[in-house]
């Protein structure tokens, strides 16, 4: 797997050229009228069919800049050590909310996105999958109990109170997760909250089933573990787009059927793309965490090449039935909505982005 753009670095600039935004422009200055193209992108070493999927909306390397500075100050602050600062530049997860989006060239809208990000990121390396920074998969459960507190404080209880407050100041991802919320709640309305609390609990109920499935294991078929990951997708990432582009999209629209049908389409495309940039890490584990290539490969006793191309293929179906429900929603006679269905979009275009030119994923 490459850590730079690798086979695309030949076609996406000149692509981009005159689609790449200027911050004085505004965000969406000098793309073709409807928006950006879908392209069939080259990805990891070219060798497999290609990634059907947005283009780029914007790369601003000076606002992701800005943005992980930001980033990094506030993992000082949560007291992160200096090691982990520098792996939380690595990971450059204030470039991927750059990229992920576009309508917004606010670094303090975009540090929410990033600091949520981070917490999310950090619970899972924490408490789920990395030994070595103390996951313990019999812990998994009561730890993120507490993430559910730290995220959604609970009623005071007298003397059954100052034993939590302790037990949430003494965490890293505790304290990452409790101020991620705060700089939040400056940003957005309670309603809108409250949606990314539960849907970041949706996605915890998926992680307690992975864990299940690694300590006893007995790995799920694709078809279960693709139903655990719809909600542990980046569609959890999603849940911020309007928040970050200072809108709200009102509540029964955002829940209506087929919006929420598209946002999960658009979350579980873009989490088949970290699956296919993470299969060969993931096939070196000697006990590896679900990946929807290595479970088709033993589903269908193929190789993981193979099963690659089918992955490739799921995505890209997804993908095009994003489009097409796109498509079909336009007649809705709401901006709010319109606007964060071109997010969810966008995200793709940019989550895509990410994963090619990411040292995490090589």
């Amino acid at each position: 797997m490459p850590s730079g753009p690798g086979t695309a670095a030949a076609w996406l600039p000149a692509l981009l050229a005159s689609a790449r935004p200027s911050r004085e422009a505004g965000p969406h200055a000098g793309l073709p009228p409807g928006g950006p193209a879908y392209i069939e992108r080259p990805w990891g070493d070219g060798s497999h069919s290609p990634l059907y999927c947005p283009v780029p909306e914007r790369i601003d390397d000076a606002l992701a800049e800005e943005v992980e500075a930001r980033l990094a100050g506030w993992a000082r602050d949560c007291g992160s050590s200096e090691d982990e600062v520098e792996a939380l530049g690595q990971a450059a997860f204030g470039r991927l909310v750059t990229l992920a989006h576009p309508d917004t060239d606010d670094p303090d809208a975009l540090l929410v996105a990033a600091q949520m990000n981070t917490g999310w990121w950090a619970a899972d390396d924490y408490y789920a999958d990395d030994t070595a920074l103390g996951a313990v998969l019999a812990r998994l459960p009561e730890r993120l109990s507490l993430a559910m507190a730290a995220m959604d404080p609970v009623p005071a209880t007298g003397d059954l109170t100052p034993p939590l407050r302790e037990a949430l100041g003494d965490d890293l991802v505790l304290r990452m997760l409790d101020t991620a919320v705060a700089h939040l709640t400056r940003h957005a309305t309670p309603a809108q909250v409250q949606r990314i609390n539960y849907s970041t609990f949706a996605m915890f109920v998926s992680w307690t089933a992975y864990a299940g499935w690694r300590s006893s294991g007995h790995y799920p078929p694709a078809w279960k573990y693709l139903a655990a990951r719809q909600h542990d997708s980046f569609y959890t990432s999603m849940t911020l787009i309007d928040v970050v582009g200072g809108y709200e999209v009102p509540a029964n629209l955002y829940y209506e059927p087929r919006v929420r049908r598209a946002a999960f389409q658009a979350g579980t495309a873009s989490v088949i793309v970290n699956d296919l940039h993470s299969v060969t890490k993931d096939a070196a584990d000697e006990n590896p965490v679900c990946n929807l290539v290595l479970l088709i490969a033993e589903d269908r006793d193929c190789s993981v090449e193979e099963a690659a191309e089918i992955t490739v293929g799921l995505h890209n179906d997804l993908v095009r039935a994003f489009e097409e429900g796109h498509r079909e929603l336009t007649g809705i006679p709401s901006p709010e909505l319109q606007r964060f269905l071109r997010g969810l979009r966008a995200w793709m275009g940019g989550g895509v982005e990410w994963h090619a030119t990411n040292p995490r994923y090589g």
